[in-house]
């Protein structure tokens, strides 16, 4: 997925008011301020109360569900190797999120995973640099896990503070 193809699905979910941050590969981009490898897709924690907006603006865009696995995550794919791969997350009114995982396990944001970054330029909302950490444990790291860790492990020595924040 090109930053382009990103750029446009980040200012149509802005355009409807869905609230969202990335994560995975792009959230990566985001804390670093640069693009170091390709992504298959396009991850984003989604406040679940936005993800029938949510859903729709993607659907205008030309998206259609592939994998369906509601109320975990839901992946879309469009023409062009365009994916994004939507996770509902619920907030409680301490700030503290919770995503429903398979088998009735979930994962927990708290309230410091959220922060801000940019990709091709545009401030957006990405998980933060522990989050996306805590995200790629528990099970063996592909090649991509292994690059991204390391980027995270750049971006996290460029920083004095603790929340991760660019």
């Amino acid at each position: 997925m090109r930053a382009e193809d990103v750029i446009a699905v980040l200012d149509a979910l802005d355009g409807a008011g869905v609230r969202f941050w990335i994560g995975g590969g792009w959230g990566v981009v985001a804390l670093a301020g640069r693009q170091t490898r390709e992504h298959r897709d396009l991850d984003l924690a989604v406040q679940a109360e936005d993800l029938p907006a949510c859903l729709a603006v993607l659907s205008d865009l030309g998206y259609v569900a592939e994998t369906d696995w509601l109320p975990v995550r839901i992946e879309l794919a469009a023409a062009g190797a365009r994916w994004v791969d939507v996770h509902p997350v619920r907030f409680t009114e301490g700030g503290r999120g919770r995503q429903a995982g398979l088998g009735g396990t979930h994962f927990d944001y708290p309230p410091g995973s959220f922060t801000s970054g940019s990709i091709a330029g545009r401030r957006v909302n990405c998980l933060s640099a522990e989050q996306q950490r805590q995200f790629r444990t528990g099970y063996d790291p592909r090649p991509q896990d292994i690059h991204d860790l390391a980027e995270l492990d750049a971006v996290q020595r460029g920083f004095h503070g603790q929340d991760g924040s660019c």
